[in-house]
């Protein structure tokens, strides 16, 4: 028998379905116990080579033999000379070379002293075919019972062994193509579910690395994305953790251009390092197989990586020297794989996009803070010193012109006040580094004092301010200084903005592990439109008699950041020309200063 051996066993034969192992071993057992042949063996086609799959009636033939693989053109070459015996192929001894390295097992027997005499170095074989008259394997029989060279009858019953065992080995290969289907579309599936949590590039490849290199066999994996403009060279490479990949510039520049002209095909391609590849020129070839070789790698899976018209990536899986060639199924789930990961980085993409525009929005938004503080602080001095000059003038006597400049000078005086306290409790309320200093207040106190400081105004502009609330005490957990800011502005917004005739009610009640404070008016209302930017920062009304009322466009901005930091909720109904209600809901408390 003559046959190239491989020193180690290859990875295919290991992983072949135990059914296919069961199928070719029952096809070698028929043939020793029934042909009345010594030793049978059951070379499958894998790839580019035969590989033994199943040895019979010799236990140092199996051991020698398992696994070894044959390039499939050497054997084609070597049983071209032998002579056709129908659907097997005799090759004596006499036309071997003795000195030939790629003799495989020979069996230690002396043949007869006859001219039809078996020869330990002859060779018996019949290719096997599919119904397409593509070759699948390769039967071969040695050590006939009686010694000799099978005569013609014998040859007409090994033509039947080799039928069956044709067929034999094509249900045994349709149901591995099956079971390659099943496993890869459970890695597929496995690949898909674990990418669609995840959010970024690393965290995904560590999702589909494991689910990758299990479902396909692969020795190594990694991904090559380019920006969303597929700007030449502006990719980057992502290995598995623990793995360091330095891939040569002018090879990635290879495999950038290698992905769009693939994702353009929608084709998946398997390089072979050594062997002649249309897709890449004689240099680029020698630069990627220099390099594949360098990193032990022997053939890889070149996997495109897209949605729609956008090639966003190249996922690669690698294998080494000894392990099986990629199947067409491997090849045909990898396409589709790739959609799926294509799919998965441009989510990653923008996840990392919206991160990097969050992270510049949180810069911008402290910048904002900072600079509103510092100018709060540096408007307070100089007004400081306006309202001490104005209060040692203020008794001086002076001309009624001079007077009425005065009086203009303490009006803007006490609006830049206003705008100055505004901007620095929103610095304070705004900046995340400021901590809240929560206790347990009573919510209705400060409501009666509030009501109180407004109730002049109230009656002054003939708006009823009332209350509506038993229960006293009513606690919430937070800081005493910022809710009675928040009840101010609510309930001084309601009087200011509600005509003569008209009410505010201010009710408070306790709802679960919650107060709730509600600020109701009859007021002139909000529009739709207003209340979409209502509580931004310096926004005024368009509302001719809201515009007409003094304010800073602070004051509910200010609101909604105090609510918001003491984990509350704010709430609006309104309706121009029927009035306004503002709810507040805050977490109770117990006096002693338990969450309620």
């Amino acid at each position: 028998m003559s046959l190239t051996t491989s020193p180690d066993a290859v990875a295919a034969w290991e992983r072949r379905p135990a059914e296919s192992l069961d199928a070719f071993q029952l096809i070698a057992d028929a043939i020793t116990h029934i042909g009345g042949f010594g030793v049978a063996a059951i070379s499958v086609v894998r790839g580019s080579h035969l590989v033994v799959e199943a040895i019979s009636g010799s236990d140092q033939a199996r051991e020698q033999l398992t696994g070894a693989r044959t390039p499939i053109a050497n054997m084609l070459h070597e049983i071209a000379r032998a002579d056709d015996w129908g659907s097997f192929r005799f090759l004596p001894h006499d036309r071997i070379d003795p000195d030939n390295d790629n003799l495989g097992w020979v069996p230690e027997v002396e043949p007869l002293d006859a001219e039809d005499a078996w020869h330990p170095l002859d060779l018996l074989v019949a290719p096997l075919f599919d119904d397409t008259a593509r070759l699948i394997g390769m039967l071969s029989i040695d050590l006939p019972g009686d010694g000799r060279r099978p005569g013609r009858e014998q040859r007409r019953l090994l033509d039947e062994y080799a039928n069956q065992a044709a067929r034999a080995v094509l249900a045994a290969l349709d149901h591995e193509a099956l079971a390659e289907q099943v496993r890869l579309a459970e890695a597929a599936r496995e690949i898909v579910r674990s990418m669609s949590t995840e959010l970024t590039m690393e965290t995904l490849l560590a999702a589909c690395n494991e689910a990758m290199s299990e479902g396909f066999g692969a020795a190594g994996l990694w991904l090559q994305t380019f920006d969303a403009v597929g700007r030449p060279g502006s990719g980057r490479v992502w290995a598995p953790e623990g793995v360091e990949i330095d891939i040569p510039d002018d090879v990635k520049s290879i495999a950038e251009a290698s992905a769009f002209d693939a994702w353009h095909r929608q084709s998946v391609d398997v390089v072979r390092v050594g062997e002649e590849n249309a897709l890449l020129p004689p240099r680029a070839r020698d630069l990627v197989y220099d390099f594949l070789r360098s990193i032990d790698v022997a053939s890889m899976l070149f996997v495109p990586l897209g949605a729609g018209q956008q090639c966003v990536g190249a996922l690669v899986m690698t294998r080494g020297p000894d392990d099986p060639e990629w199947s067409p199924v491997e090849v045909s789930a990898a396409r589709d794989i790739g959609l799926d990961v294509g799919r998965a980085v441009l989510n990653a993409r923008t996840f990392e996009r919206e991160r990097e525009l969050v992270s510049e929005l949180q810069a911008l938004d402290t910048y904002k803070s900072q600079l509103i503080s510092t100018l709060g602080h540096e408007l307070k001095n100089p007004l400081t010193a306006i309202s001490a000059h104005l209060e040692l003038i203020d008794g001086a006597s002076v001309e009624p012109d001079t007077r009425f400049s005065l009086d203009a000078i303490e009006r803007g005086a006490r609006r830049l006040g206003r705008i100055v306290d505004d901007l620095m409790m929103l610095a304070k309320v705004g900046d995340p580094d400021t901590p809240l200093v929560t206790a347990a207040v009573d919510l209705g106190a400060i409501v009666d004092e509030v009501v109180d400081m407004f109730s002049v105004s109230a009656t002054s502009g003939g708006v009823e301010l009332r209350t509506d609330y038993t229960e006293r005490p009513i606690h919430v957990l937070g800081d005493a200084a910022e809710l009675d800011h928040v009840v101010a502005n609510l309930v001084g917004n309601a009087v200011k903005y509600t005509p003569r005739g008209g009410s505010v009610t201010v009710s408070l009640s306790r709802v679960d592990n919650e107060v709730v404070l509600e600020v109701v008016d009859t007021g002139i209302g909000i529009s739709a439109e207003d209340q979409e930017q209502l509580f931004t920062e310096f926004f005024r009304s368009r509302n001719p008699q809201a515009v007409a009322q003094p304010g800073t466009g602070l004051g509910l901005t200010i609101v909604a950041r105090i609510v918001d930091r003491h984990g509350g909720r704010l709430h609006l109904t309104s309706e121009l020309g029927a009035g306004s209600t503002f709810r507040v809901a805050l977490p109770a408390a117990e006096p002693s200063g338990r969450p309620g």
